[in-house]
């Protein structure tokens, strides 16, 4: 064999072989260092006693809240899912009755409504699931329409992209949200639950959401997971609340961001679930009961002191919390890799270290 045509099969096996499988040894080891095994999954067997804060429950009742999730199970003409985030509804379930209220769950067609399936879920989900009378509760879900809004002291819409479809001209929901509102409750909503309170009119005519300042899952947010988002929903949840006269406020992707203003409360993704169950509780009058933060409320904590404060307040408050979800961080640390954003990219990916 010549000089020359061992020199090219040389490089020739160099590029396509040796150097990938160099890069894919340093990426294992690299992703190792993670050491990401060492956190468990939370226990699918988690119950409602494990759960510090059901533990402390408030002793007395306090009154009634109800929860309205999608019953959509899929994009109109498709087999795209939609329903409802059970994580969403869970959390939020948990801390209203945690602190004294009896939840009842309803849908726009009653009954079981779809459920999206969610693969990272907390001990509390876990235990909403393994509770019979809890899933009595959302298995035989009230409709709307036999829904008495007097009874009840706050409404809490539940997100999923179900929401976009069957709860914006809903009229019974409308009158719900209306009597709660005008009565002098509370009404909440997360992630593509404020889609419920685009058309809702008060008795002046004026549109619940007129001058208010509201979030929801943003543009950027959609957009991102969907490109074609805009053809496929009938309009993108912040253009249309913008449109129908609110503030949006939004915060980075992926992180809480609730809005508080006055009696109408409003989080902007999956993440602000838990802030906008005790906010709302807050606007009902009470201190919610103390609650343990999970490490992905933790992770959420350290990226949003990344956003507004810089890396080195991220990297004071990673190091004074060894539990954090660094799965999580990781992720953010892929979204902002994805958007080009380097220098984020690797700093998030530096919180993320053990």
């Amino acid at each position: 064999m010549k000089a020359t045509t061992r020199h090219k099969l040389k490089w020739i096996l160099f590029g396509t072989v040796l150097v990938p499988s160099a890069l894919a040894l340093a990426g294992f080891l690299y992703w190792q260092g993670f050491d990401l095994d060492a956190q468990p999954a939370a226990s699918a067997h988690s119950t409602l006693a494990d759960l510090d804060f059901m533990r402390n429950r408030v002793g007395e009742t306090r009154g009634r809240i109800l929860a309205v999730v999608s019953s959509t199970p899929h994009f109109p003409g498709s087999t795209r899912k939609a329903g409802f985030e059970r994580t969403e509804l869970a959390r939020a379930y948990l801390v209203f009755e945690a602190n004294g209220y009896q939840v009842d769950i309803a849908s726009p067609r009653g009954g079981m409504p779809p459920m999206r399936v969610d693969e990272d879920l907390l001990a509390a989900d876990h235990a909403f699931l393994n509770d019979a009378a809890t899933m009595h509760k959302l298995e035989h879900s009230l409709r709307v329409e036999e829904v008495d809004g007097a009874a009840y002291a706050a409404v809490y819409l539940v997100g999923g992209k179900g929401a976009m479809f069957d709860f914006p001209d809903h009229p019974g929901l409308q009158g719900i949200l209306r009597d709660v509102y005008q009565s002098g409750g509370v009404v909440g909503a997360v992630c593509h639950g404020p889609a419920g309170w685009l058309n809702v009119r008060l008795p002046d005519g004026r549109l619940l959401i007129q001058g208010r300042r509201v979030t929801g899952f943003s543009n950027a947010e959609e957009l991102f997971l969907i490109e074609e988002a805009r053809q496929l929903f009938p309009y993108l949840l912040q253009d249309q609340l913008t449109r129908q006269g609110a503030q949006f406020e939004e915060g980075p992707l992926y992180l809480d961001n609730t809005i508080v203003d006055g009696r109408l409360i409003s989080g902007q993704n999956p993440w602000s679930t838990w802030s906008v169950a005790e906010a709302m509780v807050r606007a009902l009058g009470h201190v919610p009961v103390e609650r343990r933060r999970s490490g992905e409320e933790r992770s959420v904590a350290v990226l949003d002191a990344y956003y507004r404060e810089g890396a080195a307040a991220a990297q004071r408050m990673r190091g004074a919390h060894a539990d954090v979800d660094r799965r999580l961080l990781l992720m953010h640390a892929l979204i902002a890799g994805m958007q080009g954003r380097v220098m984020d990219a690797y700093r998030m990916q530096a919180l993320a270290r053990p």
